[in-house]
């Protein structure tokens, strides 16, 4: 399994108890995400927007509001959650280190609310930055949206989440000693269910060389959704980058 995201199987965990756990944290900060962007990247003449990993389509309706948008996700039965939602949405199922478009086609990639560092291979995670590049037009941007892994070392020590976070679900987080993963392990216990997601912690550092070998110039990292800029304590790590005029 190349897989980071473990214990149920992929298909199995991307459902409706994973709808469930996450409904409301993909609406509150949505729009928050979606308004950052849109204020940094304006909308360019005949330009498109790919939402790579858009799972259930959280972020689509924000997006789309400001230039023609393309949903992407490895998950067919998120996506035909997101097709309920707004039938008219162009919404493809793939591997985002193969993607399904032509060279050049998008103007503004977003990959949002840690869908990267899936993949417990680098080069597999490397790869997926190079097959984006691929498909961003030039001088398009990228804005990737991951945790900020000190951060997330720090709190995975801590004895659990504020009740919000996961709603009803009490969970465990750890990082190996590796301190490469992060694990956290969700317990619905009323339904007898056990769930373990992991992913991979970039340093942001890593995440910068990863994206400059790729053909990409980092122009600046958020530590919020409210654009605020990335300090050790920041809970995300959100790079805006461009893509170069000759891809390497």
């Amino acid at each position: 399994m190349d897989a980071v995201k473990t214990g149920r199987g992929y298909a199995k965990w991307f459902n409706d108890d994973y709808l469930s756990l996450y409904a409301h944290r993909d609406e509150r900060e949505a729009r928050w995400l979606a308004d950052l962007i849109a204020a940094r990247f304006p909308p360019v003449r005949g330009g498109m927007t790919l939402d790579l990993g858009c799972g259930a389509g959280g972020h689509l309706p924000f997006l789309s509001a400001h230039q023609r948008t393309v949903g992407l996700d490895r998950s067919a039965w998120l996506l035909d959650v997101a097709r309920d939602h707004d039938p008219g949405m162009p919404l493809v199922v793939g591997d985002m280190r193969c993607l399904p478009f032509r060279d050049g086609a998008f103007t503004l990639v977003v990959n949002l609310f840690t869908s990267f560092g899936y993949f417990a291979d680098d080069a597999q995670n490397r790869r997926v930055l190079a097959e984006v590049a691929r498909v961003m037009a030039p001088r398009g941007w990228l804005v990737l949206d991951f945790v900020n892994a000190p951060f997330t070392r720090q709190s995975a020590v801590m004895p659990g989440l504020p009740p919000a976070d996961l709603g009803r679900a009490p969970q465990r987080r750890d990082v190996p000693p590796s301190r490469r993963f992060v694990r956290r392990t969700i317990s619905l216990e009323c339904e007898g269910k056990v769930f373990t997601e992991g992913v991979r912690l970039f340093e942001p550092g890593e995440l910068t060389t990863m994206l400059l070998e790729c053909g990409y110039t980092v122009a600046d990292i958020c530590g919020d959704y409210a654009g605020r800029p990335l300090t050790a304590t920041s809970p995300r790590a959100i790079i805006l980058a461009k893509r170069t005029e000759n891809q390497l």
